[in-house]
């Protein structure tokens, strides 16, 4: 139970994210940097608090795959942020579930597996979804944003999504591992990035941007993942799957209840749609896995 715990409260920290980076007056790019940055820097001096040791030998092994996809990582960061500007949260949050649609898409390329018909149905089915989520009954100008957020949502779970597929190929290397590496790699990627198109200027930042930086890199990012992989230690591949969802759901509720942001019955359907589709294609995959 403990696990569970530890597991619901990560997701709840990572569904709540977009009320705080919307009220960020800064630009998704530096947004993404400090937040890699300041996450990257706490996960590191647990490493030195818990003297836990890098497998630097291993690191070495896996250089390209963590460079390609610590690099994914930081640029998926910056479109989901993109995303909460342009549109609503919830939208953002749903559309960025597609990832596991994209992995599955992805899957028989790159890992050999099968596209079972149930595979098939959760892909239309979710495509279904999408089409529902985009809220044709508001003005010519607001659908136009709302449709390029939810462009940009999409493409943060392009890169989410090859981000989840590289780290299938990498090897004898633990998530912590994994994660510091990659948000290091994100902050040396993104920081000439930023720097070519922004003028970072810490003095210039007023203090509720400066805090709303600080919980984002360090309780978003730092301690969320820190939670995250202790907890997944506990738990079932099932019970991680169907959790995860507290995630989604939580982000809408939340923006509802923070930033006033409202959903029609069809953009509901749709959401459950999307949502619905991966939970069934994830849930059927694991009953099969433990029948064989």
């Amino acid at each position: 139970m403990k696990g569970h715990f530890k597991f619901i409260s990560v997701m709840l920290i990572f569904g709540s994210i977009g009320i705080f980076v919307k009220n960020i007056q800064l630009s998704s790019s530096e947004i993404a940097l400090y937040r890699g940055m300041i996450g990257g820097i706490f996960l590191l001096g647990t490493c030195f608090l818990i003297k836990q040791k890098l497998s630097l030998k291993q690191i070495r092994a896996n250089l390209l795959l963590l460079f390609l996809s610590g690099a994914a990582l930081g640029f998926n960061w910056i479109f989901l942020f993109e995303a909460y500007k342009y549109t609503t949260v919830s939208n953002a949050t749903l559309s960025y579930y597609f990832a596991p649609i994209f992995v599955m898409l992805l899957a028989p390329v790159f890992l050999k597996e099968k596209l079972t018909r149930m595979k098939v149905m959760s892909i239309v089915t979710a495509m279904l979804g999408l089409f529902l989520v985009v809220d044709i009954s508001v003005g010519e100008g607001n659908l136009l944003q709302h449709t390029v957020g939810i462009l940009y949502g999409l493409l943060a779970a392009a890169f989410y999504a090859s981000v989840i597929l590289m780290n299938k190929f990498i090897k004898n290397l633990s998530g912590f591992e994994t994660t510091l590496v990659q948000l290091w790699v994100a902050v040396l990627v993104l920081l000439p990035y930023v720097l070519m198109k922004e003028s970072l200027d810490v003095s210039g930042m007023n203090k509720q941007t400066m805090l709303l930086i600080l919980i984002v890199g360090i309780i978003h990012t730092g301690m969320a993942y820190l939670i995250y992989f202790a907890s997944i230690k506990e738990l079932q591949g099932q019970s991680i799957a169907i959790l995860s969802y507290i995630d989604p759901i939580s982000a809408v509720m939340m923006a509802a209840i923070f930033l006033q942001e409202s959903m029609n019955l069809i953009q509901m359907i749709g959401g459950l749609l999307i949502l619905g589709s991966t939970l069934l294609s994830e849930t059927i995959d694991s009953r099969k896995l433990r029948h064989n």
